[in-house]
């Protein structure tokens, strides 16, 4: 397939709307339907509504955490006297995967977060004729990726908003800027198609990640919070306009995210892993204190998002023409 050099980033929980996707077309670019952590009926009433060129983007099942005794030190702060909350470590994605498979007006790319592919999932997709692309923080996972026989590495750098998409909860993420994670996957040997993502916010930025050695595409996830068709909600609107420090932190979620700083991050710097038994037991305290305990995920540069029609912000990060 022919790799539209800007992409518009899955942003699961809300933002990465069919609308965004359908406008994302129209404009030349491709967009992914995010349904994160939603059930696989979500995923199937978009699927409805993309009516254009579009891709999918699953997070892959969680293995079941060692032990327990982190979350209920957590629950027992967070919630005295609640029990540890009930999750659903696959998130539906045997369901959503299916649904991909299934549906009439199938997507170009199906891609993975929070790990990989199985090769017989991968086998699958081919036989529908979609790409299988998988989410990359490391050059060890990218080796480990290819072999699996994705189609094209989604290289996730630091700067990124959203959850950083290591393979474990518990994996500390790698810190090198992206340029140099996308260099380091050269180098061992990785030679797929790179789409490299985290903190490209303007037409500069797009030109000098293209440049890159493998990078045939960016992708942009945070550029487009703002738009118009993003189903970014009114309260995040508002504090992404006011502006912010964006920081990484387990605080979000219990997994590794990066979100405008608040004084819950600030005050919990050393949450363990506990993802995604964190965030049930922060909904109570988001709703008492919304500001205090707000979910705002977003990468670097703040400063740097404009609002407008999808199809504006494309223009303004399409790559200068020599």
């Amino acid at each position: 397939m022919r790799i539209p050099p800007v992409i518009v980033a899955p942003m699961a929980g809300g933002p990465s709307t069919p609308e965004l996707v359908n406008a994302a077309a129209r404009a030349g670019s491709l967009g992914f339907l995010a349904p994160g952590p939603a059930p696989a009926s979500t995923l199937r009433g978009w699927l409805s509504e993309v009516d254009g060129p579009y891709a999918v983007n699953l997070f892959t099942r969680q293995r079941p955490f060692a032990s327990l005794d982190d979350v209920a030190r957590v629950t027992a702060e967070l919630a005295p006297g609640e029990p540890v909350p009930d999750v659903d470590l696959s998130y539906d994605f045997d369901a959503k995967f299916a649904a991909v498979l299934e549906t009439e007006h199938p997507p170009l790319v199906v891609s993975a977060t929070f790990g990989p592919f199985t090769r017989e999932e991968i086998d699958a997709l081919h036989e529908r004729g979609i790409d299988a692309w998988i989410t990359v923080t490391t050059p060890e996972d990218a080796v480990t990726a290819a072999a699996l026989g994705a189609d094209a590495l989604v290289v996730q750098g630091p700067d990124a908003g959203g959850h950083r998409s290591t393979w474990s909860v518990e994996e500390e993420p790698d810190e090198r800027l992206l340029p140099e994670l996308v260099r380091a996957i050269g180098e061992v040997g990785v030679a797929l198609p790179l789409v490299a993502a985290g903190g490209i916010r303007d037409a500069a930025d797009v030109e000098a990640t293209l440049a890159l050695p493998g990078v045939v595409a960016v992708s942009c996830g945070s550029a487009f919070l703002l738009a118009d068709e993003a189903g970014t909600s009114g309260f995040n609107r508002e504090l992404l306009r006011a502006g912010g420090e964006s920081v990484a932190s387990r605080a979000f979620s219990g997994r590794v995210a990066r979100g405008l700083a608040t004084e819950f991050t600030r005050d919990h710097p050393d949450i363990p892993p506990t993802y995604p038994y964190l965030a049930p037991l922060l909904a109570p305290l988001r709703q008492g204190d919304p500001a205090g305990h707000a979910y705002c995920l977003v990468g670097t540069g703040v400063e740097k998002l404009r609002g407008g029609s999808a199809a504006s912000i494309l223009r303004t990060l399409a790559p200068h023409q020599h």
